[in-house]
């Protein structure tokens, strides 16, 4: 292979296994690659550091009604995932089917709730405890409770600012100083942009410091999404599904933890416009080479801090909604539609 040229590899990846699941599932293949979940489009040789031509892909578990924040827990060998409108969070380890993990996990109140009620992006803090971005209670928690005794008991970290209430906290990420980081779009209230319960007129990215202060960040982004930091926790990056200008953002980070100059690091709408599945950006994750692996159009775009796409998970017919590694980032768990995938990038 020439690594002057750019050289599209396709690698069909066929179903390894399936989870003993009997749910019904929406889930479509095409029809001359029924037995396919995908294909891999390497686009520059230097994607190949981060994930073999030849990967395999399978469906883990499926029958939700909208698959989310997927949280490989290392140290149990186990993924916490959200289902956001059952209001709950699976667990699934190796060898065995999803099962409930926390009901209740984005909205406790009693009165039915339009929009979207659990939760959606989750993350653990410097501790080992779990983090939630609740949809149904407008709010970032942590759980009280360890890990291995899930309740719906929460600390509040954020819920209101300046006085009025988030919109819907979507997805968060911790710092090594114990900084939080969180999105905050519309997309939980029932009529969005429109909802008579929205108290904020912007749609923001905010920074809860250890000490429990709520900053904002950024006010400027529609529709922010997913977000990350770069491994050395110098830049960070904001995914916005907005219809219209769908957009990954990088921002400098200084050495207090505030943001400085941002830029556009790559725009979506192209791919967007060009693609089967068109969806704008949503959650991602950064690799150990410090590569965006992010769900937008078609699947997981894997996209170099510079901002150029260097290769596509494609998934056939279904949404990716976000995605993690696991502890040596070898294996990614993609949430996509009514499925949970799991990507081996390289041969073990």
């Amino acid at each position: 292979m020439s690594l002057q040229q750019k050289i599209i590899l396709v690698a069909t990846l066929f179903i390894c296994s399936c989870n003993s699941q009997n749910n019904n599932s929406t889930q479509k293949r095409n029809a001359e690659n029924a037995s396919a979940i995908g294909k891999i489009e390497v686009y520059d040789s230097e994607v190949l550091q981060s994930i073999d031509s030849n990967a395999t892909i399978e469906v883990i578990a499926k029958g939700f009604k909208w698959a989310e924040g997927p949280l490989w827990i290392a140290d149990k060998k186990l993924l916490l995932f959200s289902d956001v409108p059952e209001n709950k969070i699976y667990q699934w380890q190796q060898g065995d089917s999803a099962n409930v993990y926390l009901k209740n996990s984005g909205y406790t109140g009693s009165e039915p709730r339009k929009g979207e009620t659990g939760s959606n992006g989750l993350t653990l803090d410097n501790d080992g405890r779990l983090l939630l971005c609740q949809s149904g209670n407008r709010q970032v928690v942590r759980m009280k409770t360890t890990l291995d005794d899930p309740k719906a008991d929460y600390t509040i970290l954020a819920a209101k600012y300046n006085g009025k209430k988030l919109n819907s906290p979507n997805d968060l990420i911790c710092d090594s100083k114990s900084n939080i980081y969180f999105t905050d779009p519309t997309y939980g209230l029932f009529n969005g942009d429109a909802d008579t319960e929205r108290e904020l007129k912007f749609e923001g990215v905010y920074k809860i410091t250890a000490d429990g202060k709520l900053t904002l960040l950024i006010d400027s982004i529609p529709k922010p999404n997913g977000i990350a930091l770069s491994i050395d926790e110098k830049t960070l990056y904001v995914a916005s599904s907005d219809n219209t200008k769908p957009k990954w953002y990088a921002y400098n980070v200084d050495e207090n933890r505030n943001l400085k100059d941002g830029h556009v690091l790559l725009d979506a709408a192209p791919l967007k416009e060009k693609a089967s599945v068109k969806q704008g950006p949503d959650g991602f994750k950064i690799d150990k080479f410090g590569n965006l692996f992010a769900a937008g159009p078609d699947g997981i775009n894997i996209i170099s801090p510079i901002g150029k796409l260097l290769g596509l998970i494609k998934v056939y017919d279904l949404k990716t909604s976000n995605c993690s590694f696991d502890k040596m980032h070898d294996i990614l768990y993609v949430t996509a539609g009514d499925e949970v995938l799991k990507i081996t990038l390289h041969r073990l």
